[in-house]
């Protein structure tokens, strides 16, 4: 996910490329995998249980399937984005060289001794 600004020209101006932001948005990561993979068993539950239990508990179990919206963050798709964000980070990284950006394996960092 990027962040793509655009600069409207004034009148007698040239118009300006858009501007890339070089890091990635991490909005759907969690902090760790065993975490998201946490929330995905709750939301998949959620889900799975609410369908489920209704011939059993009537209609009104389905009304525990919203609930999964929380877990998930949003849908199973953004939870999906999120589990490879997650894995992913650190390792991988965005580089934009002269308006084409490529996903490439991550520069270690030097760890400097305090």
């Amino acid at each position: 996910m990027s962040t793509v600004n655009t600069v409207k020209p004034e009148q007698g101006t040239k118009s300006r490329a858009p501007v890339q932001s070089a890091a990635p948005e991490m909005k759907f990561a969690s902090k760790s995998v065993p975490r998201h993979l946490a929330r995905g068993v709750i939301g998949f539950g959620l889900i799975i249980g609410s369908i489920a239990l209704v011939p059993v508990a009537g209609p009104a179990t389905l009304l525990a399937a919203p609930l999964a919206l929380i877990a998930f963050r949003g849908c199973p798709t953004c939870w999906m984005v999120g589990l490879a964000q997650t894995i992913s980070r650190g390792r991988l990284e965005r580089q934009c060289v002269d308006g084409v950006c490529m996903i490439a394996k991550a520069q270690p960092t030097a760890k400097t001794a305090d």
